[in-house]
């Protein structure tokens, strides 16, 4: 007896036509690689492709191409900070894309900021981080560590949402919060996500940490998609790659088409897309 498993498009539609539809329902996955390569820009184009067609259910093949499915697109996006605040992205959005991208995610997405958790035994004085307390002092310094208040709302999220967690970088260099923690949490996410459905995309930035911890990260998790820069031959120019560093229900396809790696490129009316695909030779 087959298993059909759902998928929910990245919003990048070559690679959505190359992995027959996306990602597989209930995927963590981590966003991984050079700062500025494009992790940021993915979550953007995602984010605002699905929210469109959400809303306008017409728009679907525009937006999506013809590989994907209705019943894949999340009921939510759920967007997690620690360090930084809504403003922060939506004003990130707003200088970079068109204005559709900042209209649509503006109203869309549900932020979640955890800066007061995160910042709970800092020198950063509170009135700097007030997060969701709306104020210049705390409401009471928060009870919960960062963590505990991150699987709180994980717990709280209605099934079947995008979620991204901005970013597991700001996790790994903090004085309080023990890797191996991290990496539970990492694990234990990952079993539940199969319950919760959705997709759940986790920022982290490549270098950060120490070769052997980076790896434990990324084997905690669904798939990894990795971002970088590389410079052309005999050129200063520099060009931004994705590809897929693990995901066993994703690699096959890749294997078929005999493609390394994606050359992306980012505009401000379409997001992220792929220019053309380099393939093993």
């Amino acid at each position: 007896m087959g298993h059909n498993v759902l998928k929910v498009p990245t919003g990048v539609p070559d690679f959505d036509a190359i992995v027959n539809g996306g990602l597989p329902e209930g995927s963590v996955v981590i966003l991984f690689g050079d700062i500025g390569a494009g992790q940021h820009e993915f979550i953007y184009t995602s984010a605002y492709k699905l929210a469109t067609v959400k809303e306008h259910p017409y728009m679907f093949e525009t937006m999506l191409g013809t590989f994907c499915k209705m019943e894949g697109i999340p009921e939510h996006i759920c967007y997690i900070t620690f360090s930084r605040t809504k403003d922060d992205v939506l004003r990130e959005v707003h200088e970079g894309f068109d204005p559709a991208f900042y209209n649509m995610l503006s109203r869309k997405i549900q932020f979640k900021d955890l800066s007061a958790h995160y910042y709970k035994k800092s020198l950063v004085p509170p009135s700097w981080t007030d997060g969701d307390n709306g104020g210049t002092l705390f409401a009471g310094t928060p009870k919960e560590n960062v963590l505990e208040a991150l699987i709180k709302y994980l717990e709280e999220t209605p099934p079947k949402s995008m979620i991204v967690i901005d970013s597991l970088t700001d996790l790994v260099v903090s004085e309080n919060i023990k890797i191996a923690d991290l990496v539970n949490i990492l694990k234990g996410m990952q079993r539940a996500s199969k319950r919760w459905g959705g997709v759940i995309y986790i920022m982290l930035t490549r270098g950060i940490l120490e070769p052997r911890e980076e790896q434990m990260f990324l084997d905690s998790v669904d798939g990894v998609l990795t971002f970088e820069w590389t410079k052309y031959h005999l050129s200063s120019k520099r060009q931004r790659f994705m590809y897929v560093e693990k995901f066993m229900s994703v690699m096959p396809h890749l294997d078929k088409e005999r493609i390394a790696r994606f050359p992306t490129m980012v505009t401000a009316h379409s997001g992220m897309t792929v220019i053309n695909m380099e393939t093993i030779r």
